[in-house]
């Protein structure tokens, strides 16, 4: 079987992932959970033909060297893949991340009012987090396309693999990849202030020195987008913090209280009717009370503040899926299981179904 067959039945199917490995059937994952593409299982040598047949010879030299490997797959004009190889007990494995070749609208996606305006920034550091899987990606691919399509402007991406790609249209956009383009995140990052960029999308900021040239760049006048693997805002503020010694905290929470524009924090559930997932957003604005907070280092106190300050935007992850079971979007259930305050959550939500 080649891998074309099960990229158009994950695609049929209206999959995020497959997974590829030796002894089980291919998996699909379909609307949040995973279920077979097909019965019989994947052999040791249906494998390497599965896998290899895509990666150059540099690329099947690291994968056999280093026992993992990423990149992105162009299947036609029907997608794009990310995908990554890796050895576990079983031999070979993968998983291949489906990228829409549509860039969806943040209107489409169902993005709350303010994500637009924050992409609208000229300056500062804006940040998407959430665990793996939660449409980071997405959120942020929505947000480039609005400035791409609404500013005369340079847009400068910095991913490894790169995922979405933009074809420039108000605004020029260059894609640079980690390995082809640049021999490393930080590396890339340090000469993107030599490329006037006005606009910057860093992948991943995968460790303090990115994270503190990302700051630098927010202050420099560049609006500057960054993922952190972080379940909520006042974690991702935590999370940079202490990525720092001692010595150097408190300048970086004068950075970030400074030079922080806002963080979406997001998951993704699946939808009450079990036909897709919706992403549940936490918004943080970078206001005034927001950064004196930082500066104090006083995050424990960043959640109250949001829930007092809806009136500009924000909200917490509470706040949205309350808002999301009323709607019916999602059930009651799925919405108690992600709540940071469950006892709190279900009082209101039972109180508001009873109004």
């Amino acid at each position: 079987m080649k891998i074309f067959v099960l990229f158009d039945e994950l695609l049929k199917r209206k999959g995020s992932d497959l997974h590829l490995s030796i002894g089980y059937p291919p998996l699909g994952r379909v609307k949040g959970e995973l279920a077979p593409l097909r019965e019989g299982v994947v052999t040791d040598d249906e494998m390497e033909q599965l896998l290899l047949g895509l990666t150059s010879g540099e690329q099947r030299e690291q994968i056999l060297n280093e026992k993992d490997l990423d990149f992105a797959y162009s299947y036609g004009d029907k997608a794009r893949f990310r995908a990554n190889y890796f050895y576990k007990s079983s031999g070979l494995a993968a998983v291949f991340r489906t990228i829409p070749t549509e860039i969806l609208t943040l209107e489409q996606l169902g993005s709350p009012p303010i994500i637009k305006k924050l992409a609208e920034r000229r300056s500062g550091l804006l940040l998407v987090t959430g665990p793996t899987g939660s449409g980071k990606s997405t959120t942020l691919a929505g947000m480039i396309r609005h400035i791409n399509e609404t500013r005369a402007c340079h847009i400068l991406t910095i991913e490894d693999p790169i995922e979405f790609v933009h074809t420039s249209l108000k605004a020029h956009v260059t894609h640079r990849e980690v390995g082809p383009d640049a021999s490393s995140f930080t590396a890339a990052i340090r000469s993107a202030g030599r490329e006037d960029p006005d606009v910057i999308l860093i992948g991943e900021l995968r460790n303090n020195e990115t994270m503190k040239l990302a700051l630098q760049l927010a202050s420099f006048g560049v609006l500057v987008f960054g993922t952190v693997h972080t379940n909520s805002a006042p974690a991702t503020i935590d999370r940079m913090v202490n990525a720092f010694g001692a010595d150097e905290q408190p300048q970086i929470r004068g950075m970030l209280a400074e030079g922080l524009v806002g963080i979406v924090a997001q998951q993704l559930l699946k939808t009450a009717d079990g036909k897709g997932r919706v992403a549940v957003q936490e918004i943080l604005i970078a206001t005034s009370g927001v950064a004196a907070l930082i500066r104090e280092n006083k995050t424990f106190q960043i959640p109250s503040l949001m829930q007092a300050s809806q009136g500009v935007g924000m909200q917490t992850m509470d706040m949205a899926l309350e808002r999301l079971v009323l709607q019916n979007t999602i059930t009651f259930e799925a919405g108690l299981e992600k709540a940071s305050d469950k006892e709190s959550f279900e009082k209101r939500v039972r109180a508001a179904q009873l109004a």
